[in-house]
């Protein structure tokens, strides 16, 4: 498979408003995480996942048959692998 482009760094920061439950907030605060970084690295997490998922529904045809070829007629140059 594949794996998903990485998140460009883009330089600065944008100031986002987000809404969290008090009990969220106060627990976070409490115990001194950082909202903006967990919430970007999070986000940035979740980006590279929709992107890995869309760029495998992208390619799902080529993999299906890919796969099935493997299946039938086995890996390519199977009798010189070494492991």
């Amino acid at each position: 498979m594949k794996p998903a482009p990485s998140v460009p760094k883009l330089p600065g920061k944008k100031a986002t408003n987000i809404t969290l439950s008090m009990d969220v907030y106060h627990a976070a605060k409490s115990l001194g995480i950082n909202i903006s970084q967990v919430c970007e690295q999070r986000l940035r997490e979740e980006i590279l996942a929709r992107r890995e998922q869309q760029w495998n529904e992208e390619h799902a045809s080529f993999l299906d048959a890919y796969n099935k070829r493997v299946a039938e007629e086995g890996v390519t140059l199977q009798e010189w692998r070494a492991f």
